[in-house]
């Protein structure tokens, strides 16, 4: 199980990259983790990037940043308007917005999983890879219809009340994606019971996540 003990400086902030290819995604991967984080002592600097929300996603990705990083001692959300599901088709651009986070020096990176089936997935989590080689990332997990959820090898572990939370945010935000029959409650709450049993979590939900490699 991952242990945040390297989170807990009591006075240097925690420096925090959060990057995600859609209005929701670091909600539904990480947003558990960020809400334990908000919830620690040592304060937290978030550069919160979602590279696609727009019209009615865009209103929505600002809400559910406020609720979500609504502790952080320091926070900055950048909003992009790239199209959703073109992002291999557009890489070039969206490369160079990659290259204007170089001025970052964050402690621990979010990002999608290299082996998401969805092409946009992929493309950021290839791109973080790229742009940053000296830091600690974890890659989230997004279940969907293409079947990708595997094995991950770190966990963050949950209260329950922290995991209700995080669920209950995602739904009351992002309103647009009720229609879509596996948006659910039980959903959300399943995975994170999943990765807490495999985790051997007390309070029996985790969040989950790949990492590829970790300086110790």
């Amino acid at each position: 199980m991952l242990n945040c003990a390297w989170a807990n400086r009591p006075s240097t902030p925690l420096r925090v990259l959060c990057l995600g290819a859609h209005s929701d995604d670091l909600e539904i991967g990480c947003g558990g983790t960020i809400l334990e984080l908000t919830n620690r002592e040592t304060p937290l600097d978030v550069t919160w990037i979602v590279f696609s929300a727009y019209e009615d996603r865009r209103r929505e990705a600002i809400e559910s940043a406020n609720v979500f990083l609504g502790r952080a001692s320091k926070r900055e959300v950048l909003l992009r308007d790239f199209r959703d599901g073109f992002s291999p088709y557009i890489g070039g651009e969206i490369k160079e917005c990659f290259e204007t986070l170089k001025r970052l020096s964050p402690d621990l990176i979010f990002t999608h999983h290299r082996h998401d089936l969805h092409q946009d997935h992929r493309l950021i989590c290839e791109l973080t890879w790229n742009t940053f080689r000296s830091h600690l990332i974890l890659e989230y997990e997004i279940p969907k219809y293409d079947g990708d959820i595997g094995s991950p090898n770190a966990f963050v572990e949950l209260d329950e009340a922290t995991s209700r939370r995080k669920i209950e945010t995602i739904l009351a935000c992002f309103r647009t994606q009720e229609h879509r029959h596996w948006f659910s409650e039980d959903l959300f709450l399943s995975l994170l019971r999943l990765r807490g049993m495999e985790c051997n979590a007390a309070s029996g939900y985790a969040e989950a996540f790949y990492c590829r490699k970790m300086l110790l």
